[in-house]
């Protein structure tokens, strides 16, 4: 098994080794693919040292699987070359999600949609991943009419030059700005760039790709997007509107019984998903479950996830291991 990681120096890409190593998935080959600046430069995988190359030298090598995180652009002219090669591209930018012909998938509720003719898979956004994830049993029970959701979202969804930022500012440093504003001690209501009607990428991609996930174009969703100075991962307040009504038991019950989710729920103890303890984990986390007294068949919900791990690395990772398991790679 040869394995590509285009972006491997990356917040990401390195997480992607680490959870690799984790799961003991088989590699014997470690391909792992940065910028010409970094090539040359050793990565330790497996308690062994291998040397970073080009993305040319890559596709060269031909391998089994590459698992890309090194942004759009670098997917859109790359990743369909690798296919072409024999390779299984699962990629964690947004260049090919809502592609008609490329599946978006979280593995826990569509993983079963990959078949052996798909070569490029996408991993949704990471906000997407860790909302639908606790949505989808509900939806299956109750059909979801409506989402009003606002993120809190780590500066680790930027990169490394974005947590330098905040830690320059703690420390009083002057230095590169990821953000044009301060983010220590504030918050950002801006995660991406804005487009013509006055959202955001991000908040975009949690409509758009929400819908795709759950086989549902006609789902109301509408979104905020916050950078906050957080390292542990994304929380988000989500509301729900069903088609039916639900009982808060029930729910609980469902979210229970869900794969990848963990209900944290016990506010009187102050027990509650965060950031704090969800980081270097792979679960979802869900608390504050409750009942919107302000509209019919609504639920209030407060989500947590690690967003390097179950967010981008872990879903990558699962998706290779699912693609692996039913000998579609």
């Amino acid at each position: 098994m040869r394995l590509a990681i285009v972006g491997a120096t990356g917040m990401v890409g390195r997480v992607m080794m680490k959870v690799l190593e984790e799961r003991k998935f088989p590699v014997n080959e470690l391909v792992p693919v940065a910028s010409e600046k970094s090539a040359g430069q050793e990565v330790i995988f497996n308690k062994q040292s291998w040397k970073v190359v080009t993305v040319n030298e890559a596709l060269e090598k031909k391998p089994h699987i590459a698992l890309f995180s090194a942004g759009g652009d670098v997917s859109r002219k790359w990743a369909e070359l690798f296919c072409k090669n024999g390779c299984v591209v699962i990629d964690n930018s947004s260049a090919w999600r809502m592609e008609e012909h490329v599946p978006l998938i979280v593995p826990e509720i569509n993983a079963d949609t990959i078949k052996a003719s798909h070569r490029l898979i996408s991993n949704p956004n990471c906000s997407t991943i860790q909302m639908v994830l606790v949505l989808a049993p509900l939806h299956r029970e109750y059909g979801i009419k409506r989402i009003i959701v606002s993120t809190y979202q780590s500066v680790t969804g930027t990169g490394v030059k974005a947590v330098e930022q905040l830690n320059n500012e703690r420390a009083g440093i002057k230095g590169e700005m990821a953000y044009s504003l301060p983010i220590d001690l504030n918050c950002i209501p801006q995660c991406d760039d804005f487009t013509s009607g006055g959202y955001t990428k991000e908040e975009m991609k949690l409509v758009n790709e929400t819908r795709k996930i759950l086989e549902n174009p006609n789902i109301a969703i509408t979104s905020t997007a916050v950078r906050v100075p957080v390292l542990g991962g994304h929380s988000e307040s989500v509301n729900v509107t069903f088609e039916k009504d639900f009982e808060i038991g029930k729910v609980r019950e469902l979210l229970n019984g869900s794969p990848g989710v963990i209900v944290t729920d016990n506010p009187q103890e102050n027990i509650y998903p965060m950031p704090l303890t969800a980081e270097g984990r792979d679960d979802v986390f869900v608390g504050r479950i409750r009942r919107d007294m302000s509209a019919d068949n609504s639920l209030n919900m407060w989500i947590v996830a690690d967003n390097l791990r179950k967010g981008a690395a872990t879903n990558a990772v699962q998706i290779a291991g699912y693609m692996l398991d039913k000998n579609l790679i």
